[in-house]
């Protein structure tokens, strides 16, 4: 039986759809944030010395990261290929945009993103009222100059993408758009919706498909934090 560790708001929704829109039979361990830290709880440690969410437990099995384990699983119990290219040629196009956005999602859109979060709970933290406007307008100065910048730049660059197929893979629905799914709702809570009709229509797809919102009632939401 496969068990998966799910944190509430977290990537670990990927990995709940990605089970359900295999058909997969599997148990759902379920972990809440702290509220003033917004951090997993510490029992998450005994699964995985990082304490992170998605954690996959099959056949004495223990794997992290949602990239690996969405690769694990699509290997394993897509045989007939419904998620993933068939195989081919290493150089074969559909495959390398698979390999591409599976990678891209944590590799390069995710982090501008969390800097986003992590410098707007910068100026929202409790501080000394002598240090707040320091610390805001440090916060700010990032904030406008680095941070939006590039998560502008990884925006524009996705929706420009989605403009020249129908999925991110391809002309079909693959688990690329799963691994995906996590920065573009994220990017479109944080950086704004207008200019992006791409992107919103990406959303409106997935959280349509059946499973998606299987994987919803299981693990009790989908969003990134705010």
């Amino acid at each position: 039986m496969i068990k998966l560790h799910h944190l509430e708001n977290s990537r670990s929704h990927r990995v709940l759809w990605l089970l359900e829109e295999l058909g997969l039979q599997y148990q759902v361990v379920r972990y809440r944030r702290d509220p003033e830290t917004l951090l997993a709880p510490p029992e998450l440690r005994q699964v995985h010395p990082l304490g992170k969410s998605p954690v996959l437990e099959e056949d004495g099995l223990v794997l992290a990261e949602s990239g690996a384990i969405i690769e694990y699983l699509v290997q394993k119990h897509d045989q007939a290929h419904r998620l993933s290219p068939p195989p081919g040629p290493a150089d074969d196009p559909e495959r390398l945009r698979y390999r591409q956005w599976l990678h891209y999602a944590e590799g390069s859109m995710m982090p501008p993103l969390l800097l986003s979060l992590v410098f707007a709970r910068v100026k929202q933290a409790p501080m000394p009222f002598f240090a707040k406007p320091i610390a805001r307008g440090i916060a700010d100065k990032v904030l406008m100059t680095f941070v939006r910048p590039q998560v502008r730049l990884h925006m524009d660059y996705v929706e420009a993408e989605l403009g020249k197929h129908a999925w991110f893979a391809g002309e079909r629905f693959t688990a690329a758009d799963i691994q995906m799914s996590y920065p573009v709702e994220a990017a479109m809570t944080r950086g704004g919706v207008d200019g992006y009709p791409g992107l919103q229509h990406f959303l409106d797809r997935i959280r349509a498909r059946p499973a998606y919102q299987r994987a919803v009632e299981q693990g009790g939401g989908s969003g990134p934090l705010k």
